[in-house]
C-alpha cells in the first residue's frame, strides 16, 4: 500500500473517520499518528524485522498497524474501543499477518496471546494511563524483548533520568530496574490528529534478562524508593521512618545508611538504583 492510501496521510484519517461516523472519545486519550518519518523511527527504534512477532497496544484506527504490518512477521492489536474494531476490520483487511484482538491490555493474558514466543511491544500510548500499563508489563515480567512507545515528553524524560536531576524519581528507577531506556526521538504536537497539548517523545525500553540489580527484597526496596520520593524536602531517613507500611525508625535507616557507606542526612534523589538495593538490603538484616 502506497503512503497516500495509509492512514498517515491526515487526508485519509479524516475520510476513514467521516465515513465511519467516529469522533474522538478523549476518556480513551486519542490522538492518532499522522506523519510517516515518525512512524518509520517507532520501526526502526523498536529494531523490527520479517521475523518479528508485535504486540501493538491502542492501535487506533490503524495507522501505526498498517506500517508494522509490512515490516514484521504478524502483529497482535489489542483495543479497548469497540467502536474501532469494525474500523480497524476495514483498515487492515489487506494484511494477512494482523489479528485484531477487542480487550483491556491491564487485564490481557498476554503470555497466552504468544503462546510463550518472543515478542516486541509498541505503541502509542494514551498519555492518561502510560506509567500503569507499561509499570504492569515490566512488572508481570511478560517475555517481552523490548517495549517501544509513543509518550508524553515529560514521562519519557523521567524513565530515562539521572540521580540528583529534577527528573529523577521512583520511575526512573523503576524503568531502569527492569529495562534500559533509550529515547528514539521527540514528537511535536502537529504529528498528531487531535493535536495534544503536550510533547510527545518515542522511548524503547529493551527488557533485562534479569533485573539491574540484586536485591533480598524487591517489594522492600521498591517500598523504600516511594517513600524516598514521597516527601522530596525530607532526608530519607525522615521520609522512609515516616512512610506507611515500613517500620523503621529513623535510627534504623541512619545506621543503615552508614552501612553503606551514605551519609544519614542524604536525600533519596541522590541515590543510585545500586545504592537503593544496598540500602534494602541492609535494611532487611
Amino acid at each position: 500500500m502506497d503512503n497516500n492510501n495509509k492512514l498517515s496521510n491526515p487526508q485519509e484519517t479524516i475520510r476513514v473517520m467521516k465515513e465511519n461516523g467516529f469522533t474522538v472519545r478523549k476518556k480513551f486519550g486519542q490522538n492518532f499518528l499522522i506523519d510517516s518519518h515518525v512512524i518509520d523511527k517507532i520501526i526502526a527504534a523498536a529494531e523490527i524485522d520479517k521475523d518479528t512477532e508485535v504486540l501493538e497496544i491502542g492501535p487506533g484506527l490503524g495507522t501505526l498497524t498498517q506500517y508494522l504490518a509490512e515490516a514484521a512477521k504478524s502483529v497482535t492489536a489489542v483495543e479497548i474501543d469497540d467502536m474501532l474494531i469494525p474500523i480497524l476490520e476495514k483498515t487492515l483487511a489487506s494484511y494477512d499477518n494482523v489479528r485484531i484482538v477487542h480487550g483491556d491490555i491491564l487485564k490481557q493474558d498476554v503470555n497466552e496471546l504468544f503462546g510463550g514466543r518472543p515478542f516486541k511491544i509498541v505503541a502509542n500510548l494514551p498519555y492518561y494511563i502510560t506509567t500503569p500499563i507499561i509499570m504492569s508489563l515490566l512488572e508481570s515480567k511478560v517475555p517481552a524483548q523490548s517495549i517501544t512507545v509513543m509518550i508524553q515528553k515529560e514521562v519519557a524524560d523521567r524513565m530515562k533520568a539521572s540521580p540528583g536531576s529534577k527528573d529523577y524519581g521512583a520511575l526512573s528507577l523503576a524503568v531502569q530496574y527492569y529495562s534500559e531506556p533509550y529515547l528514539a526521538a521527540n514528537v511535536p504536537p502537529n504529528c498528531f490528529m487531535p493535536r495534544p497539548g503536550v510533547g510527545s517523545a518515542v522511548i524503547r525500553l529493551k527488557i533485562l534478562d534479569k533485573p539491574s540489580v540484586e536485591v533480598k527484597d524487591e517489594e522492600l526496596m521498591f517500598k523504600i524508593i516511594r517513600a524516598s520520593f514521597n516527601q522530596r524536602r525530607k532526608t530519607l531517613a525522615n521520609a522512609v521512618s515516616h512512610f506507611e507500611g515500613l517500620n523503621f525508625s529513623r535510627e534504623d535507616v541512619e545506621k543503615a545508611l552508614e552501612a553503606c557507606g551514605l551519609k544519614p542526612g542524604v536525600r533519596g534523589e541522590a541515590l543510585t538504583l545500586e545504592e537503593f538495593s544496598a540500602l534494602a538490603n541492609a535494611l532487611s538484616e
